[in-house]
């Protein structure tokens, strides 16, 4: 027999990686404060769980992937801000929500979500998919506690060399050289990475001259990168999760973008972000070879952004 439930039910889909869940953190807080007597089960990888209990919004962990219909069935209100449409539309309505909330999909049979736009910073998106519903979401809600563990290098500068597209990964010889230069400097710089990216990490901290123990790719869980993340000095990396990681604990960072722009996913305008990017419009081809923008970031141009948000005033803002 299923279990009683005592009080009204939320359900969030946004199962996608670790970029998507943090740039969705406001918006999660926000309906959070628009619905404080629901459960708020939150449909998401179970890899991505620490991150999900960090963002403090969120009452039950729902592992889930895909495009599936969760596995809650009749909750009293359904967010999508899984965002890929119709699929996502269809997967809640199939959980028999007494309430969707939800961009308009007419493929899907729901009409009474606003529009989506062509060109919205992701965060900007979800603040006014749930504004649409009532509740009060500030785009710069992004700032996540500390984890409970603790960094494996303190104050290390991290290369993030990897992304899960070709056309977002600038070469490595170029992280390399960036490394090198870091390192030159004085900086204690760690290559980071999942498993599957051990060995580009290695390449790319053996060409800079990096020791071996500088090579953590594989080597940390997300609440080890997020540690380390947490207690930088700076963040180099393609448009991927740890820059987001570095905007959710405003730690020193240096963006490449590309084929997407910073207009639709950059960090928040501080001075002690740089977003890189020598795009022309919005492109969304997803392909195995580096994006022609990508390419036209040069190491000097990355060396000096680095220089420039080393240097800038640090914030302010309490850590929560």
């Amino acid at each position: 027999m299923p279990a009683v439930r005592t009080r009204p039910c939320l359900l969030v889909l946004r199962a996608l990686n670790l970029g998507d869940l943090l740039v969705a953190v406001p918006a999660l807080r926000a309906l959070r404060r628009r619905h404080p007597g629901h459960r708020l089960m939150l449909a998401v990888s179970p890899a991505l769980a620490p991150v999900a209990t960090l963002t403090g919004a969120v009452d039950e962990i729902v592992p889930h992937t895909g495009l599936r219909p969760p596995p809650v069935r009749a909750p009293d209100v359904a967010v999508d801000l899984h965002g890929v449409l119709p699929g996502s539309v269809r997967a809640l309505l199939a959980t028999r929500p007494g309430r969707l909330v939800a961009f308009a999909c007419p493929e899907a049979g729901h009409t009474a979500g606003p529009p989506v736009l062509a060109v919205e910073h992701e965060v900007t998106r979800w603040c006014r998919l749930v504004r649409s519903d009532g509740a009060v979401a500030r785009e710069d809600d992004l700032l996540l506690p500390p984890p409970p563990v603790p960094s494996p290098r303190p104050g290390a500068s991290v290369v993030h060399p990897g992304a899960a597209y070709g056309s977002k990964r600038w070469p490595p010889e170029r992280f390399a050289a960036v490394a090198r230069a870091l390192a030159a400097e004085g900086h204690d710089v760690v290559v980071t990475g999942g498993s599957a990216e051990r060995e580009l990490a290695a390449w790319v901290a053996g060409a800079a001259g990096l020791p071996v123990a500088a090579n953590l790719a594989g080597l940390t869980d997300l609440e080890a990168l997020l540690a380390l993340v947490c207690e930088a000095s700076l963040v180099v990396s393609g448009d991927t999760g740890v820059a987001h990681v570095a905007s959710a604990y405003e730690r020193p960072s240096v963006v490449l973008f590309g084929p997407a722009s910073p207009r639709l996913w950059g960090p928040p305008r501080k001075p002690l972000h740089a977003a890189l990017w020598h795009g022309d419009g919005e492109r969304h081809v997803l392909t195995h070879v580096p994006d022609p923008a990508l390419l036209e970031i040069t190491v000097d141009e990355v060396l000096e952004a680095a220089a420039r948000v080393l240097a800038s005033p640090r914030e302010t803002s309490p850590r929560l």
